[in-house]
C-alpha cells in the first residue's frame, strides 16, 4: 500500500523453500530465485523439472548462472551477464514494491540475445525503475539458449528423447508456471501477467502466443522488435538438428551420450552449425520451432484464427533497426554489394524482380528519408522492413483478424552521439522501457538532454498501463487506437510522440508484393521430414 515502508530485507515462502531478498532503490529484490531444477547431465536436453526443495532460508541477494553461450563481442554492452555461465541456469530476479499480497500487475521478462547469448540479469534490465514508477512486480528469466535450447531431436531420438524441443521455450513456461503459483507471495497478481521481450525475447513471446499450454498463463503481450515469424518449419529444425550431431562426430546413436558431451565442444558444434545454416536471408537457425506438441502450428496461423484474442498484443520496433548490424559491417558499400545483398535474400521473397531492379525500386520506395541517401542504408532500411517491420505489422493484423486487440508502435529516438551511423538502431529502446536512459553504458545511445528522460517515462507509462489494462494510451500521448489493416494506426516515439497513419507505407507494399503473401494470409505449409538420424555423435 501506498506510503507502507520498504525493510531492509524481506523473506518469502515459495513452495520449494523460503527465500530472503533485500531492498534496493526503493524495492525489493530477489535475484537467483531457482523456478526449476538445473538441467544438468541427463536432464541437459530434457523438460525442466520443478526445483529441488531446499530447508531453512535461501538468501535471494545474487543473480544465478547465465546459460553457456560465446559472447558477441560487438554486443557484450548489451548482452553482458552480471553472473557466471553454467548450465545450472535457470533462475530469475523478482523486483517488487513490498511482498505484502497487494496483487500488482507483473510483467516478465524475456531477454534477448539471438537465442544465442543473454541474461536475464544483464545490468539494463534492471527492474527497479519500472517496479518503483508503476507499482508493479518485474520478474527476468534465464532460458537454455543454442543446441541445448533450441534444437529438436524428438524427431531423431522419438523413443530416447520423445520431448526435447523448444526446451528454451519450456523452460520460460516452467517460469511463468513458477509465477502463477508463487508471485502471490511477492505482491504480485498471477491473474495480471504481460509477458514481455525484445529481439529474441519478442521472438520468444510471439511463439508463446502460438504455445496452448503457455497461453493460459499470461494475459497480456509485448513483442519489442520480434514478431511471431521465426518459428522453423519441423522440416528446418529437422535440419538444424541433424547438422549438429553432424559436427558432434563420432560413431555412437545413443541419445544418452548427449548429456556427457563436454559443454565447449557442444558449443563448438553449435558455431560451425550456425555458420553453416545462417546467412543474411534465414539469419538465425537455433530458434523455436513447430513441433507438433508444444508449438501445433506456425504462431501466426493460430493468432488469425483468434487463438490469441483474448490476450492484447503491443508490438512494435525501431525505425533503423539494421544499424546495428551494419557496425559489423565494414569496409566500402558501393551499389553492386548492394545488389549483390538483394540477390542474397530475394529467394526468401518468390515474386521479387531481379535483384538490380528491386534495389533501385527499394531506393525509390525511401522517398526522401537519408535512407535512401546512399547504397549501405538502403540495405540497413530493407533489411530493417524486412526482419523487423514486416513481421510486426503481421503479428498486429492477424490479431485484428482474429478478434483481438493490437497495438503498433516505431520508435523513432535516434543515438545522440552517433545520429547517423547507429541512429534509432535495435536494442536503443531498451533503457527507456527500464527506466536506464541514465546508466552511464546508455549514456551514448540515450544522451543527456531531459527529453531522452521525458520519453523514458512516456515509454514506461505505456508498458506499465498495457500490463494494467490492456490498453497502452495515457495522457501524456496522444489518442492511441487500436492497429486495423485500413489505418495503421502507429504510436511513433521519438524526440516527438505522434501518432501515424500507415507509416513507411511504400516500403510495406513492396514486401507484400514482393512475398506474394499479403499481411493477411498466413498458410504456411509444416512437412513433417521422414528421414530418421543416420549421423553419429559420441
Amino acid at each position: 500500500p501506498p506510503g507502507r515502508e520498504v525493510l531492509p530485507t524481506a523473506t518469502v515462502e515459495t513452495y520449494a523453500g523460503r527465500v530472503r531478498g533485500a531492498a534496493q532503490g526503493g524495492v525489493l529484490r530477489f535475484l537467483g530465485v531457482p523456478f526449476a531444477a538445473p538441467p544438468v547431465g541427463a536432464l541437459r536436453f530434457r523438460p525442466p523439472r520443478p526445483p529441488t526443495p531446499w530447508a531453512g532460508v535461501r538468501d535471494a541477494l545474487q543473480s544465478g548462472p547465465a546459460a553457456p553461450q560465446r559472447s558477441i563481442p560487438a554486443f557484450r554492452w548489451i548482452n553482458a551477464a552480471t553472473s557466471t555461465l553454467d548450465e545450472d541456469c535457470l533462475y530469475l530476479n523478482i523486483w517488487t514494491p513490498n511482498a505484502d499480497g497487494a496483487r500488482r500487475p507483473v510483467l516478465l521478462w524475456l531477454h534477448g540475445g539471438g537465442f544465442l547469448v543473454g541474461s536475464g540479469a544483464t545490468r539494463i534490465y534492471d527492474g527497479s525503475a519500472l517496479s518503483r514508477r508503476g507499482g508493479a512486480v518485474v520478474v527476468t528469466i534465464n532460458y537454455r539458449l543454442g543446441a541445448i535450447g533450441f534444437s529438436n531431436l524428438s524427431t531423431i531420438f522419438p523413443s530416447e528423447l520423445p520431448d526435447s524441443n523448444n526446451l528454451g521455450l519450456r523452460d520460460q513456461i516452467a517460469a511463468l508456471e513458477w509465477v502463477r503459483d508463487n508471485i502471490e507471495r511477492f505482491g504480485g497478481d498471477p491473474g495480471n501477467v504481460t509477458v514481455f521481450g525484445q529481439s529474441a525475447g519478442g521472438m520468444s513471446v510471439g511463439a508463446l502466443l502460438g504455445a496452448p499450454r503457455a497461453r493460459a498463463l499470461f494475459h497480456r503481450a509485448v513483442c519489442m522488435s520480434g514478431a511471431a515469424d521465426n518459428v522453423n518449419s519441423r522440416m528446418r529444425a529437422h535440419t538444424v538438428a541433424e547438422k549438429l550431431l553432424y559436427e558432434l562426430g563420432g560413431p555412437s546413436p545413443d541419445a544418452t551420450a548427449l548429456g556427457r558431451i563436454p559443454i565447449e565442444r557442444l558449443l563448438q558444434a553449435q558455431r560451425r552449425t550456425v555458420m553453416s545454416l545462417s546467412n543474411l536471408r534465414t539469419l538465425m537457425c537455433f530458434v523455436p520451432s513447430v513441433d507438433g506438441e508444444l508449438i501445433p502450428e506456425q504462431p501466426i496461423k493460430a493468432i488469425a484464427r483468434g487463438a490469441a484474442a483474448r490476450i492484447p498484443i503491443l508490438t512494435g520496433a525501431t525505425l533503423e533497426e539494421w544499424k546495428l548490424f551494419g557496425l559489423m559491417d565494414a569496409g566500402a558499400f558501393p551499389e553492386e554489394r548492394l545488389i549483390e545483398r538483394f540477390s542474397s535474400v530475394l529467394r526468401a521473397l518468390p515474386s521479387a524482380p531481379p535483384a538490380g531492379a528491386a534495389a533501385r525500386l527499394y531506393q525509390q520506395a525511401l522517398g526522401g528519408r537519408q535512407a535512401a541517401s546512399r547504397p549501405r542504408w538502403v540495405w540497413h532500411a530493407f533489411q530493417t522492413a524486412r526482419v523487423f517491420h514486416w513481421p510486426s505489422a503481421r503479428l498486429a493484423e492477424a490479431q485484428h483478424r482474429g478478434g483481438g486487440a493490437a497495438y503498433s508502435y516505431l520508435v523513432t529516438w535516434r543515438a545522440p552521439f552517433a545520429r547517423r551511423a547507429v541512429g534509432a538502431c535495435h536494442a536503443i529502446d531498451i533503457p527507456f522501457v527500464f527506466g536506464m536512459t541514465s546508466h552511464p553504458l546508455m549514456i551514448p545511445l540515450a544522451g543527456m538532454s531531459y527529453r531522452a528522460g521525458r520519453l523514458s517515462r512516456r515509454m514506461m507509462d505505456s508498458w506499465l498501463r498495457f500490463a494494467r489494462s490492456g490498453d497502452p494510451g495515457h495522457r501524456k500521448l496522444p489518442p492511441w487506437p487500436r492497429y486495423t489493416p485500413e489505418l495503421r494506426s502507429t504510436m511513433l516515439l521519438g524526440r516527438r510522440c505522434e501518432l501515424a497513419e500507415a507509416p513507411l507505407e511504400e516500403e510495406r507494399r513492396l514486401l507484400e508484393r514482393w512475398s506474394a503473401q499479403p499481411a493477411h494470409s498466413f498458410d504456411r505449409a509444416e512437412p513433417l521430414p521422414e528421414r530418421a538420424h543416420s549421423g553419429t555423435f559420441g
